[in-house]
């Protein structure tokens, strides 16, 4: 099926018993087991099923089911927000004395997270800047792990050039970890050009209403971990906590997100309500059109800042003349979504009484709503950063960013041009 028919019937046809057209809310923490045997049996991952909705549960499933073929994989892991989802992604590889390589133009979060959280843990983050990915292979060691990057950046908008960076992370025998969350698999899908493993904030455009948090990890089921049994030893040998099972035996290509599921996950607990579950799939549903829409919009409102008298510069990979608008044909059509940043003349002083004056577009720090949002990272999603580091993340004092809606554009400009006015 085309993606578009993914999204709506993707992991679910009328269940047998009630035949519910929509997908039921397993609204429970727990599931009988036929015998004491069945129950030692899922525990040692002989036999499918339920045990615990920390670990599993069936609406959830069918969120991760429709995720994993509308991105391509093998499988996927519902998780309680997108953060979860990179912390996972990592945590599934990587111990104390690991390290990873990653891009430095970052979501605010997890660049933190990186910089600061991982070091902690004893796992170093190796930054390198777009696009510098050469050094990729001048900073892999026996100890890396991974390489990670966001296929399109925010807020700073950069396009990675997915394939570059897979190919030479496969040449040091290392995965390709993707935060696929802003063009979402509607505009591109990783896999595709050789990634292996992409995250989404399912809080986003998935979900699309601004509602509901969620995360999701999916697995290609491409990457050959067994081919590779001293970098991936967690992956490779027995696992004690699981009667000595050894994921690539069990679980072939599924290896990766097999574990993610009964270690990192159950053990450490970033689950998914069922709720949330649910309310996400409803976002996904609509996700073809309302994307079009998006990117129409903020397409529309790049070229209307481009040339009005009181900005700075504009960044949107959708523009021509941006430094990555031939990254964005190759990997994703040509669309790139609606985050927006750009700067006023004036400064950080400037952009403040902008946002300040914003009366139909709302301010708030999230994105990927149907409703256009506005926020000045600097003081937001970034605060914690240094000077430094925001240099690296691409966000300067003067930067707004915008995540264009699907409203109708003659408002949205209407409300632009006012609140510029009063700049």
């Amino acid at each position: 099926m085309k993606l578009e028919t993914i999204a709506v019937h993707g992991g679910y046809s009328p269940e047998p018993t009630t035949k519910a057209v929509a997908v039921p809310i397993y609204q429970t923490t727990s599931y009988a087991f036929d015998s004491t045997q069945h129950g030692a049996d899922l525990f040692d991952l002989k036999v499918e099923g339920n045990i615990y909705t920390r670990i599993m549960n069936p609406t959830t499933a069918v969120l991760e089911q429709r995720v994993a073929e509308m991105e391509g994989g093998i499988a996927a892991l519902g998780l309680s927000s997108g953060m979860a989802a990179i912390n996972y992604a990592i945590q599934t590889i990587a111990e104390s004395g690991d390290n990873i390589i990653s891009t430095s133009s970052l979501y605010g979060g997890t660049y933190n997270l990186f910089a600061h959280t991982f070091p902690q843990m004893g796992i170093e983050v190796r930054f390198i800047d777009a696009p510098n990915y050469e050094e990729i292979t001048k900073l892999v060691d026996d100890k890396t792990k991974a390489v990670f990057c966001e296929s399109i950046g925010n807020p700073a908008g950069n396009v990675a050039d997915l394939g570059k960076i897979s190919e030479l992370a496969h040449s040091k025998g290392i995965p390709v970890i993707v935060d696929n969350t802003v063009p979402t698999p509607y505009l591109c899908r990783p896999f595709e050009h050789g990634c292996d493993i992409v995250v989404h904030s399912l809080t986003k455009y998935m979900g699309g209403h601004g509602s509901n948090i969620g995360g999701v990890l999916v697995d290609s089921g491409n990457f050959p971990w067994a081919e590779h049994k001293s970098r991936f030893n967690r992956l490779n040998e027995p696992d004690p906590s699981y009667h000595g099972v050894v994921y690539t035996e069990a679980l072939g290509p599924a290896a990766y997100i097999g574990r993610a599921r009964v270690v990192p996950l159950r053990n450490t607990g970033s689950a998914i309500s069922p709720m949330n579950s649910f309310m996400i799939l409803q976002g996904i549903e609509t996700l073809a059109v309302r994307m079009d829409r998006h990117c129409e919009n903020a397409l529309e409102v790049a070229n209307y800042l481009t040339k009005h008298n009181k900005v700075d510069w504009v960044r949107y990979a959708g523009l021509s003349n941006h430094q990555d608008n031939q990254l964005l044909k190759k990997y994703c059509d040509d669309k790139a979504a609606g985050i927006l940043s750009f700067g006023i003349k004036g400064g950080v002083k400037a952009g403040t009484k902008f946002i300040d004056a914003l009366e139909l577009i709302t301010r708030l720090v999230n994105i990927g709503d149907a409703k256009s949002l506005a926020c000045h990272p600097a003081t937001t999603t970034h605060r914690q950063l240094s000077p430094e580091e925001l240099a690296k993340a691409g966000v300067s004092d003067d930067l707004v960013r915008l995540s264009v809606g699907i409203e109708h554009i003659d408002d949205l400009l209407s409300d632009i041009e006012q609140a510029l006015a009063k700049a």
